[in-house]
């Protein structure tokens, strides 16, 4: 009878990553719990494709209620609907005049983030 544990071949070890010339000796700081459950909650809101096409357009500029409606042929209740959970999610915010509110980007990082996503989604399809 053969050894069958003397036949094994020895298991080559993991190459050590920490060797790797990307790294440059940097020590990772990891994201705490709560942030990172924050930025999923994001990521869920945008990931909705009519969402993301309701940022996309107000990333050009301000619009109201009426105006997304009439542009994107969809009912005022389910635009209000998207645009309620944007603000939730601080990616939208909302000014009033007289009976319209208008709504925009929150701030520069959601333009960025918008942006970076669609360059990012049009590269893959090169």
């Amino acid at each position: 009878m053969i050894d069958s544990a003397k036949t094994r071949s020895k298991k080559k070890p993991p190459d050590d990553c920490s060797a790797s010339p990307h790294r440059k000796g940097r020590k990772v700081r990891l994201t705490d719990p709560a942030t990172l459950e924050r930025a999923a909650e994001i990521f869920r809101a945008i990931g909705d494709t009519p969402r993301l096409r309701m940022l996309e357009r107000l990333a050009a500029d301000e619009c109201c209620v009426t105006e997304l409606a009439q542009e994107f042929d969809e009912e005022i209740s389910t635009i209000s609907q998207r645009l309620r959970l944007l603000r939730r999610e601080n990616l939208v915010k909302r000014r009033r005049e007289g009976k319209h509110f208008f709504y925009s980007l929150a701030d520069a990082h959601v333009y960025d983030l918008i942006q970076t996503v669609i360059e990012h989604a049009n590269e893959d399809q090169r």
